[in-house]
């Protein structure tokens, strides 16, 4: 604050203003002092209630306060002092009086500890304070939690009601629900003003008795003007004069800028000016010769009219436009011409995929057929044959009669049953070789540490007393499964299996032990390797099953089919109408199309084997293709992954006709895609194309405008029999949705199971 130079009967406390700079935070970050518990009351010190009381009806009228918390100014001059009888008052009035005068209320900032000072009206809600607060930190009010000795104050006490005195203090405080959003810190740090935020004066209301104002000391954001002033001379300290402290009064706003610059007016100035050469502009005449061999002769050239000069101008403009359209038509042709390459290479790139796609199909098929690995090449190998059977037999049928025929006939047969057997004879090879791999591959399942995913993205493995087990079993089984060892190695590793097995008591690791035991007794008599060789299996085989068993390796338990215990394997297991075994559920085919297949798997191949020889492959490559589709469009399709083979195999054959609708197609090259492609794919919005023709559907953007009535009722009809279809599936019928039917101007068209296409006119409709 500036010192005023008249005389102001306003004696300023510093004993008051020490403290109130001590609560501050200051400079160095230290925490501000607090006053002992002993001088602090609960509702903040001051004096005594009665003299507070009396102090502020006298002087109640006299101050101006703000009851926001707004500091008051000092009035220049001698304050007016007004004498009212106290004893005329009567009690509202006396509470009014009370309710309006000010406390100092100390607020500090959690966690950051900075301390703010103001004056606020004892009157007024905990509410209010919080907007004046939020107001001054520039964050929402609604973050802002107050409390006072560690309890959290309700927003609509108010001061007085928390036990706050007139002129006197309290000490809250205040943090914020979201801190990261919306910190507290006080806009201007306390370290760069030198002023308190609260001082008390003293002002003479009558003579000889006084009364004690908090004033709050404003920082307005604008720089005051200078106004001069002087200088001590003794102390050197140098005093300005002030304005008041009063905001400057702005003016009103016109709704558009308004700017302020100087006039467009140009001052003119006349000054004459001498040429520095005399030029003659003379004739020849009489005393005066003037030489014309430097002279030129002008003649005036042709009128040009106003009419003239504009078509002339327009004549330019059309050239200048014909020019730049000429240019603007190289360019447009120039990206025709681009795009048009980069079509062509496009197409030509996909034309080059599908060719090797197809020439990667016939080297896979040609490969499974060469050498089958897995039951599907073989289910391969069946088709091929059964095909090459019906061929036979129709051209026997077409071209042989009599003896002849009957006779091909047995033939046929005969070389069918030779490749039956070739076929069999390939495929039990192919078992005893895979063998030795699902076995090494069981073992290191088991063995496998436990893993997941942190929140970091990290993958965290974990060994436990069941894996270590695990693991040395596996190490031992490998061992003992090794033909290339020394006999010294080969006795090292028996006896350590022996050790191992012995740890239980049993008829297995009995019958283990009794095995090892021979092959030793045989290895030091000099029995050769190749005459040990099926004891050896013996003991490898015995010893596989002792580690399947979850009593001797815990962590088998999770990768057997068949569960431990009798509870789960009795609501599990179900009767197979082929072998009339009860197996696990997990043997016989899933499918969404029925509740529970009648065959276990095994029936099942050895039927089609037997019988119908069917390929399903490629309904298998539709299925996986759709998944991987659907999948990139939508993360969380599921009626895909619902679907199993044979409901593919039924969409395909019994809605679809194994064909395309659009133009013939062979079953490898179809794929199934969304009919319309904003909903997801389901049985009743799907259409069987092919490669070729799935990019062009997908660029249509309204199926009912991109193609004519005729083929659109075709498809709603095939979309028809797969709802039909699948709603009679649980698990399927809860993704039907209620789908609009085909409609064509004001006829309903439908068409039935068989016959003609029908049409029926809704009622009320004109024919």
């Amino acid at each position: 604050m500036s010192e005023r130079g008249e005389h102001e009967e306003q004696e300023v406390i510093e004993d008051e203003e020490e403290e109130d700079a001590e609560t501050n935070l200051q400079p160095g970050g230290d925490t501000a002092q607090q006053p002992p518990e002993d001088d602090r009351e609960p509702g903040g010190g001051g004096e005594e209630a009665p003299d507070v009381l009396e102090a502020a009806e006298e002087a109640g009228t006299h101050l101006q306060e703000d009851s926001v918390g707004i500091s008051t100014d000092v009035q220049e001059g001698q304050a007016e002092t007004r004498h009212d009888d106290a004893e005329q008052l009567q009690e509202p009035q006396r509470r009014d009086h009370v309710g309006n005068s000010t406390a100092t209320v100390k607020v500090v900032l959690v966690p950051e500890g900075h301390v703010m000072t103001v004056a606020f009206a004892i009157g007024l809600s905990i509410q209010e304070l919080k907007l004046h607060l939020a107001a001054e930190l520039r964050v929402p009010a609604e973050v802002l939690q107050i409390s006072l000795d560690g309890r959290l104050v309700e927003e609509q006490q108010s001061l007085m009601q928390l036990g706050v005195r007139p002129n006197g203090s309290t000490r809250m405080e205040m943090s914020s629900t979201d801190p990261t959003a919306h910190p507290l810190r006080p806009l201007r740090p306390p370290e760069h003003d030198n002023m308190p935020d609260v001082i008390t004066v003293r002002v003479q209301t009558e003579e000889d008795m006084f009364q004690e104002v908090v004033v709050e000391i404003e920082r307005p954001p604008q720089q005051k003007v200078f106004l001069g002033g002087y200088k001590h001379r003794l102390t050197g300290a140098q005093y300005h004069h002030a304005t008041v402290q009063t905001l400057p009064k702005s003016s009103p706003d016109r709704g558009v800028a308004v700017f302020s610059r100087n006039t467009q007016t140009v001052e003119l100035k006349s000054q004459a000016q001498q040429c520095p050469l005399s030029v003659s502009t003379q004739m020849s005449g009489i005393g005066c010769y003037v030489s014309c061999m430097d002279d030129k002769l002008v003649a005036p050239g042709n009128y040009i009219t106003a009419a003239e000069y504009h078509n002339e101008r327009l004549r330019a403009v059309i050239r200048l436009q014909s020019f730049a359209r000429r240019w603007l038509a190289r360019q447009e042709v120039e990206r025709m011409r681009s795009n048009r390459d980069r079509r062509l290479v496009w197409l030509e790139l996909q034309e080059r995929k599908r060719t090797e796609e197809k020439e990667e199909q016939l080297r896979d098929r040609r490969h499974r057929w060469m050498k089958p690995q897995r039951g599907e090449d073989f289910h391969l190998l069946y088709h091929a044959l059964e095909k090459w059977r019906c061929e036979e037999e129709q051209r026997i049928n077409s071209s042989l009669r009599g003896a002849e025929r009957k006779a091909a006939l047995c033939s046929l047969l005969e070389q069918e049953t030779q490749l039956i057997a070739a076929i069999g004879r390939h495929r039990i090879a192919v078992q005893n070789n895979n063998y030795d791999t699902i076995v090494r591959n069981f073992l290191d399942k088991s063995a496998a540490p436990h893993q997941w995913r942190a929140a970091d993205g990290k993958m965290i493995e974990m060994e436990g007393q069941h894996t270590s087990r695990a693991r040395e079993l596996r190490d031992l089984y490998n061992n003992i499964s090794l033909s290339t060892v020394s006999q010294e190695q080969r006795l090292h590793f028996l006896l350590t299996l022996k050790h191992t097995v012995k740890e239980h008591e049993c008829q297995l690791t009995r019958d283990v032990v009794d095995l090892i035991d021979r092959e030793v007794d045989l290895m030091t008599r000099g029995v050769k390797a190749g005459s040990l060789e099926g004891l050896r299996k013996r003991i490898s085989t015995l010893f596989l099953q002792y580690i399947k068993t979850p009593a001797f390796n815990p962590e088998v338990a999770k990768l057997l089919k068949v569960p431990q215990n009798p509870s789960q394997l009795k609501n599990d297991v179900f009767l197979c109408r082929g072998c009339h075994r009860y197996l696990h559920s997990s043997d016989f085919n899933p499918s969404a199309s029925v509740r529970r297949s009648g065959r276990c798997r095994d029936c099942t191949g050895l039927n089609n084997i037997a019988r119908s020889r069917d390929d399903s492959s490629c309904y298998k490559n539709i299925l996986r293709r759709l998944r991987a589709d659907e999948l990139r469009l939508n993360e969380e399709a599921k009626i895909p992954f619902l679907l199993q083979v044979e409901d593919v195999r039924y969409l395909v054959e019994e809605v679809w006709a194994s064909s395309s609708d659009l133009h013939a197609s062979s079953l490898n090259n179809l794929m199934f895609v969304r009919w319309e492609r904003r909903r997801d794919w389901s049985p009743w919005n799907c259409i069987l194309l092919s490669k070729e023709q799935t990019s062009a559907h997908l660029e249509v953007e309204d199926v009912h405008k991109g193609y004519e009535a005729k083929f659109l009722r075709r498809i709603e009809h095939k979309h028809m029999l797969a709802r039909r279809h699948f709603s009679q599936i649980t698990v399927m019928s809860e993704y039907l949705e209620a789908w609009p039917s085909a409609t064509l101007g004001n006829q309903l068209v439908t068409k039935p199971m068989t016959g003609k296409p029908t049409i029926c006119t809704p009622p009320g409709s004109a024919h």
